[in-house]
C-alpha cells in the first residue's frame, strides 16, 4: 500500500506536504474530504491526535503537520534530500521553516479568508478548483454563509486580524528577500526545505503556474496583494522556485 496523503486541495500547508512528496517522487494517494468536515477527517484519520490537514499514512504510522511530514519523508527516502547535509545549513533551514510556518502561513490564512468570505460564489471556486462551477462547487457557495461564522472563529478572521496580518505578510517578504544567500537559496548551495516552505506557503497569496490545484480565480483585493508581492525580488524568487522544483506529481490511482 503506498503512502496516503489526506489534503485539501486549496490549503498551503498542504501544498507544502504535496511537493516533498511529489520533489522525492514518492508513488502516494491523495484523499480530499469535502472541505468544511475536513477536520472530522483529520480526527478520524490520526484516531482524535491531529483535527486538521495534511494528514499522512506511512508505514501505519498517522502523521499530521506538514513539518512532522517533511521530517517522516526524509528518514523513509532521504534522496533527494530536503535537508542540508551541513549542520549549519540544516539548523538554518529548519528554522527558517519554522518561521514561515508559524508567522507567514497563519497571516496568508486570515487574510485570504476575510477577503473570499464576502464572495460565496469564490469560496466554492476556490475550494474545487477543478470544476469551479460544478455542482459541488455550487453546493459550497450556499453553504458558505452557514459555515461563515464558524471559519472566521477558527481562522482569525476579522478586520482587526486582516490588518495584522498583512503587516505580517510584508514582514515575511522582507525575511525572505533578506536570507537569500549568494547560491539563490535559502540555505547552502542547494534547494531545501526552507526554500519549499517559503515557495509554497506564499500561496495563495502568489499562484506560480505549477502550483497544484490553482485557484481560477481570486478576490480584487488578493488580486492586487499579488500583484504587489509579484513585483519584489522576493515575489521573482518564488515564481523561479516553483519552475525550477516543483516538478510533476507523484500522485497514483487508487
Amino acid at each position: 500500500m503506498p503512502p496516503v496523503l489526506w489534503h485539501i486541495e486549496l490549503s498551503h500547508y498542504n501544498e507544502k506536504a504535496r511537493w516533498a512528496l511529489d520533489y522525492k517522487g514518492i508513488p502516494h494517494l491523495r484523499k480530499a474530504p469535502t472541505p468544511g468536515l475536513h477536520g472530522a477527517a483529520a480526527l478520524w484519520v490520526t484516531r482524535g491526535a491531529q483535527r486538521r490537514l495534511p494528514v499522512l499514512v506511512l508505514d501505519g504510522r498517522r502523521i499530521g503537520d506538514s513539518t512532522a511530514i517533511i521530517e517522516a519523508l526524509e528518514a523513509y527516502q532521504p534522496e533527494p534530500p530536503l535537508y542540508p547535509a551541513d549542520p549549519a545549513d540544516r539548523a538554518r533551514a529548519l528554522e527558517l521553516e519554522d518561521f514561515f510556518d508559524e508567522q507567514l502561513a497563519p497571516a496568508i490564512r486570515t487574510i485570504g479568508w476575510w477577503h473570499a468570505l464576502k464572495d460565496p460564489e469564490l469560496v466554492g471556486a476556490s475550494l474545487y478548483s477543478g470544476d469551479p462551477t460544478g455542482r459541488r462547487a455550487r453546493v459550497m457557495g450556499r453553504l458558505t454563509p452557514v459555515f461563515k461564522p464558524l471559519m472566521r472563529f477558527d481562522y482569525d478572521v476579522t478586520e482587526a486580524d486582516a490588518e495584522r496580518s498583512l503587516a505580517q505578510i510584508w514582514a515575511a517578504m522582507d525575511r525572505l528577500e533578506s536570507e537569500i544567500q549568494p547560491s539563490g537559496y535559502l540555505a547552502g548551495d542547494g534547494f531545501s526545505v526552507a526554500d519549499l516552505t517559503a515557495a509554497a506557503l506564499f500561496t495563495p497569496a502568489l499562484l506560480p503556474p505549477e502550483r497544484q490545484y490553482r485557484p481560477p480565480v481570486a478576490a480584487p483585493a488578493m488580486q492586487e496583494l499579488r500583484s504587489e508581492l509579484e513585483a519584489r525580488d522576493g515575489g521573482r524568487w518564488v515564481h523561479e522556485m516553483f519552475a525550477r522544483h516543483r516538478g510533476v506529481s507523484a500522485e497514483v490511482a487508487a
